[in-house]
């Protein structure tokens, strides 16, 4: 193709909020009628009455800690709360209605000692500061207390975690481990390493920053491991850092180096209205008031998390069985490298697995191979597209906020395969055909388990040698047949069959008889088998946000104004220079032009030569070739026989394109309409549009309908 260009200050000790154990209601109703009753004696009689009256005692703290054995078993207790408890436990008579009724002596003793509490608390007008926690309430409160210090000057925030700590967040920033190593998402990050971005969005679960304390013991001493850290930590500070910090350093801690994130990303995405709150916090969390106000991790971009919006990734025993047994695979255990495929139902966890198991290979391998399979919710490329990718780096964010380069990419042009299975499964051939074979293979397939879809993955593992098979499930209802090698032997798939043999026959010779190793992950999250219903979750929006994440390399490395799209400059393109075709549809000839305008194209490679003759060159049918990008054709000039692109794909690249194709995949209405700075009507929207004249509007799905053939 030719191509030319045209010219408050922080409370670190939330007392009450940090107890995770006990819900204590009546504890709640003492500290309320303290503020409002004076320090009489009608006063304390008053609460004293209350707590006579009542059937429910509770824990409560004295001056001295009473270790006296309570019991609180609300009559009417959801199954939600948890029970309160205290050092000790003692035995309840069991009613047969199933309420519980405490022993006659425990309720008087603990009645008169609430007095005496109440009597306490109306004297000196609050808990004496002699009052303390018990050791389990320390320990969470430690937990949630992360230690860090702001470096103004320099815009960076130095944080120390002890061996075990976890830091569950949401929003976005460069992480650098200075001392110890931490792990994220199953990828270990150590001393001495790269800075690695970290993207927690509300669309997935929140990452996690677990400590795990210093490397294995080497010839230093826990002094001299000491002094190592704090030399580290007065290091990134252009002034002396606090007091308090250099006494949480200890030879066994983490320390990690915080830097706000800002890219070309971040800075598109967040310029939308709608996406203003990306990396922030979802309406669950919100409700929930579960963050940590923590000024320093603020300043950075990081939102720490705490309760049940705390627990990050949710992994199953037989989640964490199926990682350590693939990992042991590629530790030698196979003659040759493992060829992992990993399939369920739609909102399985497939992806998480996915991005779980590739940090977990990358602790021992250099790269992995990644075949995408799944043309909807794809982890590294555009939407509609089949790729295979090498993967280097690991990868601590939603797909969208990792796009890259693949090795090899193919364009469907299609979010499913099932107008086309046979030019679906022939793609993932030619892909497959530059696997090196050097490298641990993953390969993520489609939510589509039924029917044809379950045809497809029978041909899947047969045509690409699998030895590990992931099948994922969530509840007790098995979502579709466990594809085991049993299973396999007698199992027809799309395009393949069962091998069948004779005394005097051998097996068809392009059927892999192999045996695979069959792996079940029992999917516990929370959303399991329910598709996103919370913002930024549904897969509509998700593809939204991939196609907006690849554009986004429009814009300038430089911090700025964000560009619309009709800013850039676009590449000339003749029309004799590249064939065009359409693939999720048939158009006449004459009408392919008002097709593609305005639309986002697949920019492919031939293997043949296109010549035109100063028209337009249309393909009969659909290629199956090579893909180097995507591109919006932003207008057509008939009269000078051109074609206007505008992509982020590089001009070197660019001049080995000559096939241009259009598929379903469209581009998300944010792009359009919000185009800031023009005057007037917006470019590609308008409103005078006639929705009765014959064939306008849109075609409405009805996705209920059973389809023929299944």
């Amino acid at each position: 193709m030719k191509v030319h260009k045209v010219s408050s200050r922080s409370q670190h000790k939330q007392r009450n909020a940090t107890k995770r154990h006990n819900k204590n209601k009546w504890h709640k109703k003492v500290r309320s009628l303290d503020s409002t009753l004076p320090n009489t004696s009608p006063g304390t009689a008053k609460l004293e009455q209350q707590i006579a009256k009542s059937e429910k005692p509770t824990v409560k703290r004295l001056q001295k800690l009473y270790t006296k054995p309570v019991t609180f078993i609300p009559k009417n207790s959801c199954a939600e709360e948890e029970k309160v408890t205290a050092p000790s436990v003692t035995s309840a008579h069991v009613h047969t209605n199933g309420g519980t009724e405490l022993d006659d002596s425990s309720t008087s003793v603990d009645s008169k000692e609430w007095s005496e509490y109440a009597n306490s608390v109306l004297q000196n007008g609050k808990e004496s500061s002699n009052t303390e926690l018990p050791d389990t309430d320390k320990q969470e409160e430690d937990d949630l207390q992360f230690h860090a210090h702001l470096d103004h000057t320099n815009n960076r925030a130095v944080l120390v975690m002890k061996p075990g700590q976890v830091l569950c967040f949401r929003g976005k920033c460069l992480l650098t481990c200075l001392y110890g190593h931490v792990e994220v998402l199953g990828f270990t990050i150590e001393e001495g390493q790269q800075s690695y971005p970290l993207f927690s969005s509300p669309s997935h679960c929140p990452l996690t920053i677990k400590a795990l304390g210093n490397n294995p013991p080497s010839s230093k001493n826990k002094k001299e491991g000491l002094l190592e850290a704090k030399a580290i930590v007065r290091k990134y500070f252009s002034s002396e850092p606090s007091k308090k910090l250099m006494s949480e350093v200890d030879s066994d801690s983490c320390v990690v180096l915080l830097e706000p994130l800002d890219t070309p990303l971040t800075r598109f995405l967040t310029s939308f209205s709608e996406l203003a709150e990306i990396f922030g916090l979802n309406s669950k969390e919100l409700r929930s008031q579960a963050t940590i106000y923590n000024p320093v991790l603020s300043a950075m971009g990081v939102t720490a998390l705490r309760g049940p919006c705390a627990q990050g990734l949710v992994t199953s025993p037989s989640f964490r069985e199926a990682i350590s047994s693939l990992l042991s695979a590629w530790a030698g255990e196979f003659d040759r490298c493992p060829v992992i495929l990993v399939c369920g139902a739609k909102s399985s966890g497939k992806s998480t697995f996915n991005r779980h198991l590739m940090n977990s290979l990358l602790n021992h391998t250099v790269s992995v191979e990644y075949l995408e399979c799944d043309l909807g919710q794809t982890e590294f490329t555009p939407p509609g597209c089949l790729s295979l990718c090498t993967i280097t780096e690991p990868v601590l964010g939603p797909p969208f906020t990792h796009l890259r380069d693949p090795k090899h990419m193919v364009y469907y042009g299609l979010a499913n395969c099932q107008a086309d299975i046979d030019r679906y499964l022939e793609s993932l051939k030619s892909l497959w055909r530059h696997v090196s074979g050097e490298s641990p293979v993953i390969i993520n397939t489609m939510g589509w388990v039924k029917g044809h879809g379950f045809l497809i993955l029978v041909d899947l593992i047969r045509l690409f040698s699998i030895t590990h098979v992931v099948q994922l499930s969530y509840g007790n209802a098995p979502q579709c047949q466990l594809l085991t090698p049993e299973f396999l032997r007698t199992a027809h798939g799309w395009q393949t069959h069962p091998p069948q043999s004779t005394l005097t026959e051998e097996p068809a010779s392009h059927l892999n008889t192999q045996s695979h190793v069959f792996l079940s992950v029992q999917s516990e999250f929370e959303s399991a088998g329910t598709s996103g219903e919370m913002q930024h979750q549904r897969s509509n929006e998700l593809r939204d946000l991939a196609l907006l994440s690849y554009f986004s390399q429009l814009q300038s490395s430089e911090p700025g104004p964000i560009r619309p799209l009709h800013c850039f400059i676009p590449y000339q393109v003749p029309h004799s220079s590249v064939a065009i075709g359409v693939m999720h549809c048939e158009v006449a000839p004459n009408n392919i032009l008002y097709a593609v305008n305005a639309s986002i194209v697949g920019l492919c490679c031939l293997s043949e030569k296109v010549v035109g003759r100063g028209g337009p060159v249309v393909l009969s049918q659909t290629p199956v070739c090579q893909c180097v990008g995507l591109g919006v054709l932003r207008g057509i000039d008939m009269a000078r026989g051109l074609y206007f692109l505008v992509t982020p794909v590089s001009p070197s690249v660019l001049r080995h394109v000559n096939c241009l194709l259009l598929g379903e995949i469209t581009l998300p209405k944010k792009m359009l309409i919000k185009q800031h700075g023009v005057e007037g009507d917006l470019p590609y929207v308008t409103t005078d549009y006639s929705f009765e004249a014959k064939g306008a509007g849109k075609i409405h799905i009805y996705k209920g309908l059973t389809r023929p053939g299944l």
